[in-house]
């Protein structure tokens, strides 16, 4: 397979912003953001500031002259984020957005408060997201209607006039070409800068850090300089930030792989000619922006019905990319994917089951999409493609129901135990679909994985001057032990956690509560290293 879909397959995976951040209107916005998550000591705000692009990037909408970003903060907590004792800034993995840091944020927060500390996380959103549109997503929440939804995205229905113009290609989607390294580097640099104008706060306050390909961006953070003079380090990226933080992945530049980071030599300008042969990173089914979204869409339907029957993929449209998306994900072996049969629509399953068996580590056939919610109730069998694996399981009788088993409520069986479960299937469906700033990625620019590839290219070696970034800080990591395998050199200071039962995404999603019942070990963890 060519090389940039390995990266991308090593790796995880933003609603667009409310109408009243959408337009390029001057100055900094913050808007409240509502949210039914059971942690309530904890604000969160979407905040949108003026960041234009480069002349020279191509024409893109003015909406994408803007950085967003999510931000949480303790509900008794300081009103400016200069004033907070620690400033957590996080980068997403691929296909990823910020609404993905919502419940390991709100998590982390109230976990230091009740350690008396006072504590900011901040989840970014890339710039590329600015062309994605959740108006039927946020309308069907707001109505409590799947139809809603669906009936925009599938059937053309407007919702308050508006109507969905699809899936951006082409020259909507070009100026993305331009959207690599140095931009993603230099968008958090400016941003942390407007927020927090005071070096020294960003200095002694600021712990950065990200998710999965999260840990290889802020890893060439911290080695960066951004005016390409090692003489002046008050610009670099090390000295904007007090330490490191890494969920399932480590903090290291180079080419994310599949274990860690590596230094692999492209050409140089070779990212210029692959980033515009192919500005967006999609495949012909299972990653593509009309998938992401029904990714969206699914946890929409758990989290409005989570008993509902039959009610998400009956409204999906019947087009090759669904359908193989489908057979892909629940297929049990390789003579159902090829011949369709049975056929994966006509399984009978509450919206909770759906979403479980899309998304569940006892389902999911890769990794990076992996989490554990618990387990399908009802008749299964082995599962063999597309690869065998013992803990894979898929539906055994067309006839049946299937129902969900959550985190809290899985029995011991040969395929999984209460100890493996830690997220709560209603979480992940909240996470899904609720955040102003989504969890899903539609439109992830290729030439950012290219770009890191290209160790070689002169551009980026100009930059690249603080070799010594990452050292100079404490690094802290949580290792699912499930997940990817990423696992750090570790040094005096450092903190690695490895957690036993977590998936990739579970280090973002984690119930509060666990069923050992003790709080949630990455937010704790991530808590006291803040505190530190």
């Amino acid at each position: 397979m060519p090389r940039v879909f390995v990266v991308t397959c090593a790796f995880s995976a933003g609603i667009a912003l409310p109408p009243a951040l959408a337009s390029a209107q001057p100055g900094r916005a913050e808007t409240p953001v509502e949210s039914s998550s059971p942690i309530t000591d904890v604000v969160e705000t979407v905040v949108s500031i003026p960041a234009p692009l480069p002349a020279a990037v191509q024409p893109h909408p003015a909406a994408c002259d803007r950085l967003s970003y999510l931000r949480f903060r303790a509900a008794n907590g300081p009103d400016l984020a200069a004033d907070a004792d620690r400033i957590l800034i996080a980068q997403p993995g691929i296909f990823e957005g910020a609404g993905a840091f919502e419940s390991v944020a709100r998590n982390t927060v109230s976990a230091a408060a009740a350690q008396g500390r006072q504590i900011e996380f901040w989840a970014l959103d890339r710039r590329s997201n600015c062309l994605e549109d959740h108006t039927g997503t946020a309308a069907g929440l707001a109505a409590g209607d799947l139809d809603v939804a669906t009936d925009y995205y599938f059937h053309g229905a407007p919702v308050d006039g508006k109507s969905f113009a699809g899936y951006a290609d082409g020259a909507q989607t070009a100026w993305l070409a331009d959207i690599g390294l140095a931009q993603t580097l230099r968008d958090q640099y400016d941003l942390l800068r407007h927020e927090l104008p005071d070096p020294a706060t960003r200095r002694d306050k600021v712990l950065c850090g990200g998710h999965s390909l999260g840990g290889s961006i802020t890893g060439y953070f911290a080695e960066w300089d951004f005016d390409a003079n090692p003489a002046t380090t008050d610009d670099a990226g090390f000295a904007q930030c007090a330490g490191y933080f890494a969920l399932d992945t480590v903090i290291a530049p180079g080419s994310p792989g599949p274990d860690l980071p590596t230094e692999v030599s492209l050409p140089s300008g070779s990212a210029d000619a692959v980033a515009a042969l192919s500005p967006v990173l999609r495949l012909p089914a299972v990653i593509n922006p009309e998938t992401t979204n029904m990714l969206a869409m699914t946890g929409l339907a758990a989290r409005l019905d989570p008993g509902g029957v039959d009610d998400i993929v009956a409204r999906l449209p019947h087009n090759p990319n669904i359908d193989l998306t489908l057979r892909t994900l629940l297929s049990a072996d390789y003579a159902g994917f090829i011949t369709g049969m049975p056929d994966v629509r006509a399984l009978h399953a509450t919206n909770n089951a759906v979403l479980g068996m899309i998304m569940d580590d006892n389902s999911m056939p890769f990794g990076f999409i992996q989490a554990s919610v618990g387990f399908p109730r009802g008749p299964v069998r082995p599962k063999s493609f597309p690869q065998p694996n013992p803990a894979l399981v898929a539906p055994a009788d067309p006839a049946a129901v299937y129902g969900w088993d959550d985190y809290d409520a899985v029995p011991t069986t040969a395929f999984s135990d209460p100890s493996r479960e830690v997220t709560a299937i209603g979480q992940l469906a909240r996470n899904l679909c609720e955040q102003p700033l989504d969890f899903t990625e539609w439109y992830f620019p290729s030439r950012l994985p290219v770009d890191m590839s290209a160790a070689g290219d002169s551009d980026i070696a100009a930059h690249l001057l603080h070799p010594d970034g990452i050292v100079r800080h404490r690094v802290f990591t949580a290792q699912a032990a499930d997940g990817l395998g990423a696992t750090p050199d570790v040094r005096p200071g450092d903190v690695l956690l490895t957690l036993a039962g977590y998936n990739h995404i579970d280090v973002l999603t984690a119930s509060a509560r666990q069923n050992d019942g003790m709080p949630e070990r990455v937010s704790t963890g991530l808590a006291e290293f803040a505190n530190g």
